[in-house]
């Protein structure tokens, strides 16, 4: 969302991977005190499966979540439109902002729901 300028009062970080990257990833977050691991979240029948791993700030005392989201046939098209875009001081590989409104649109929150309601009024801004 912050990438189109859509800041939320959150502190966790969403990637979407591809599943057989699942043990490499989670063996890497670990590395980064990632070490809590949650049940996985399935959302849209299947559609969409979330690896959730998280960890205590040790200066806040914030829990800080990392969301694994799983590219399944349902979402590969997502992963696909992906894009390269200027973040702070380099590049990134960010969802698109198509895409992303389908990642929200299956799972459907109360929040996605404003999200995608923000996402595209700003698409229409741009």
């Amino acid at each position: 969302m912050a990438v189109y300028g859509i800041p939320r009062a959150t502190v966790g970080i969403d990637l979407l991977i591809a599943k057989a990257s699942l043990p490499e990833i989670q063996s890497l977050a670990q590395e980064l005190g990632y070490n809590l691991k949650a049940e996985p979240m399935i959302f849209a029948h299947g559609a969409i499966e979330i690896n959730r791993f998280s960890k205590i700030d040790s200066e806040t005392g914030d829990i800080l979540s990392l969301d694994l989201l799983l590219v399944s046939s349902e979402i590969e098209q997502v992963w696909k439109s992906r894009q390269e875009v200027s973040w702070e001081s380099g590049k990134i590989w960010v969802v698109s902002r198509e895409g992303l409104i389908s990642l929200k649109s299956l799972r459907g929150s109360g929040q996605d729901l404003d999200d995608i309601k923000k996402l595209k009024e700003e698409s229409y801004e741009s």
